[in-house]
């Protein structure tokens, strides 16, 4: 079984602070994304089963984002070998514009049997990319998949839906989407880390999949992705402990936190 897994590089949340609600991400390092982990290992899971097949990390390197060092982890995480999109007309494309380099790069480099995604990234989260890839390539789609393994129509997904679990069956090929709770991503070995600096790195650009810069501007302008902003009323509460706390409680009704 051959599988791509798209993988996209994300600042290391737990580093990053905000300063006037703005995040800072001076110095902070990238790192592959906890659910594109999650999809690397899903991938490593099916080719064991299958007992033959490539794996192939597919990224748009949009920015700087060290993508270049970061698909190390990747390969050392297991996969066979990575393709790596890099053009300066990447750099302002939105989801759409993403989309169709993936697109472009997967149709490029395979065919594949399987491409995975985690189900959204953790600094965007818009999960509206795997879609599009899925259509721009006419493929279908399974997404929120929390089991993945092989069925009698080529590819079985078990998903969680509120309070139903569905199970579907897919013909080959097929794009699908992972949730954390599919697995535990594995931790590369020592040797593990030191052979993926000898796997094969394919680095291409636009022109390389027949795209121009132009044709990835982005349809939409965000005009803002901040947190509202909230002005503390820094209400002192005086008294002994019994008073203050039926005054925390009266301040908490008067706001409608609770009710009476």
């Amino acid at each position: 079984m051959d599988i791509a897994v798209c993988v996209k590089t994300n600042p290391d949340l737990q580093l990053v602070r905000i300063k006037d609600r703005v995040p800072v991400l001076e110095a902070v390092p990238f790192k592959v994304g906890d659910l594109e982990k999650n999809a690397l290992e899903a991938a490593l899971q099916l080719r064991d089963a299958a007992g033959d097949g490539r794996i192939v990390a597919v990224a748009a390197a949009q920015g700087d984002r060290k993508v270049k060092e970061t698909m190390k982890e990747a390969l050392a995480i297991g996969a066979d070998e990575a393709v790596i999109v890099t053009d300066p007309g990447l750099d302002g494309a939105d989801q759409a514009g993403v989309a169709a380099v993936l697109a472009a790069a997967l149709s490029k480099h395979g065919p594949f049997d399987l491409i995975l995604f985690g189900e959204g990234s953790s600094d965007g989260y818009s999960g509206q990319v795997p879609g599009r890839v899925a259509e721009l390539l006419g493929l279908p789609e399974i997404g929120y998949a929390r089991k993945l393994e092989a069925g009698a129509a080529g590819l079985r997904a078990e998903r969680s839906m509120g309070e139903v679990v569905e199970v579907l069956e897919v013909a080959l090929p097929a794009v699908a989407t992972v949730v954390s709770e599919i697995n535990e991503p594995r931790i590369p070995s020592l040797m593990h880390i030191m052979k993926a600096g000898k796997k094969p790195v394919a680095e291409v650009g636009l022109a390389d999949l027949g795209l121009e810069a132009g044709a990835l501007a982005p349809g939409r302008e965000v005009l803002s992705n901040l947190a509202e902003e909230q002005a503390r009323k820094r209400v002192m509460l005086d008294g002994d402990a019994a008073a203050q706390a039926q005054a925390l409680v009266d301040a908490l009704v008067a706001e409608g936190v609770l009710g009476r």
